[in-house]
């Protein structure tokens, strides 16, 4: 367990820095290796690449390597600068890069540092190889159909699948067509146009083109801002007219049942003009009720204005003839 779990997390250890294994070494045939070996004779694989900026294509063949067998131990080398410039290109990472990037990979046991292109029986006896893993595609380099083609008819080659789409030279496909981007993107981030080997006036020019990228940038988001306050404009327009067209109906409808033809006003002043017609009209005597006679009564009497004095009435025949008038002086 403690072997595990140092495994899991240390970085592999380089070949040359291993102590040498004095016993004899003795292959393990295919059909042994997948039946299983014991945990002290692991199958000692070996698999070997550039490496150069280190991808999941990558760690997906050492993946494969790592589980052809039951029991595996995995060796990867790395092959230098020197041997990678002179028959394959540049690289980006340097040797001491890449060496350090797979020997962080969980997949890997052992490290073989300056790798040789084309194995020798010489080099599987020094490092106990059992088996090569690699893809099945021919490899042509160092004027050599196959460089694995010896290893495939001593029957060591344990074959793996390459993962499509991802590859180093797809990466550096993808910078190299979106240079521009790049090169504006560090010239941000502080690096300077000598830095990035760009020449005066493109650093001009990718100053410009960020300085417009960044009007753009601002444009758009005032757009954005502006359909979202249409938006929301209209979304409460039409909360508003719902709003209005329910109060609408609802005023409608008590407007008719106020002021319609059978509406309550309707019969407020129905009520009304009976109350009216019932107070001005006189109450009518019942018919049982007697009725009284009134005596006549007599006839007002008048005095001239000169008779101040007093006294109580005397009868004609007491007058005096001065004192009389005739019916035709009144």
């Amino acid at each position: 367990i403690e072997i595990m779990l140092q495994g899991l997390t240390d970085p592999a250890p380089f070949a040359d820095q291993l102590e040498p294994v004095t016993a004899p070494y003795v292959r393990v045939s295919m059909e042994e290796a997948c039946q299983g070996t014991p945990l002290e004779r692991p199958v000692r694989v070996y698999a070997d690449g550039i490496f150069d900026m280190f991808h999941s294509g990558h760690a997906r063949a050492l993946m494969q390597a790592k589980g052809l067998f039951p029991n595996t131990h995995l060796i990867v080398g790395v092959c230098s600068d020197d041997l990678t410039h002179n028959l394959k290109g540049f690289t980006v990472m340097n040797e001491d890069e890449r060496y350090d990037t797979v020997s962080h990979c969980r997949y890997v046991d052992e490290i073989v540092r300056n790798a040789p292109w084309t194995l020798t029986p010489e080099f599987l006896a020094d490092h106990r190889i059992d088996f090569v893993a690699h893809d099945d595609y021919p490899y042509s380099s160092a004027g050599s159909d196959d460089v694995y083609k010896h290893i495939k008819a001593a029957g060591m080659f344990a074959p793996t699948q390459r993962t499509e789409g991802i590859s180093t030279s797809d990466i550096i496909t993808r910078i190299v067509r979106d240079y521009d981007v790049y090169a504006r993107r560090n010239l941000q981030r502080g690096y300077t146009a000598k830095e990035l080997n760009v020449s005066f006036i493109n650093e001009k020019k990718y100053h410009l083109q960020e300085r417009v990228d960044k009007v753009k940038k601002r444009v758009k988001d005032v757009e954005e801002r502006s359909k979202e306050f249409v938006q929301k404009v209209e979304t409460k327009s039409i909360d508003l007219i719902q709003k209005w067209e329910e109060k609408s109906r609802e005023f409608i409808a008590n407007f008719l049942q106020m002021f319609g033809p059978e509406g309550a006003l309707k019969h407020m002043l129905k009520e009304g003009k009976g109350r009216m017609l019932q107070a001005i009209s006189p109450r009518q005597s019942p018919n049982s009720s007697p009725t009284r006679e009134r005596s006549p009564s007599p006839p007002p009497s008048f005095r001239l204005p000169f008779f101040t004095k007093t006294s109580p009435p005397s009868s004609p025949h007491h007058l005096s003839g001065a004192d009389r008038i005739s019916e035709d002086d009144d």
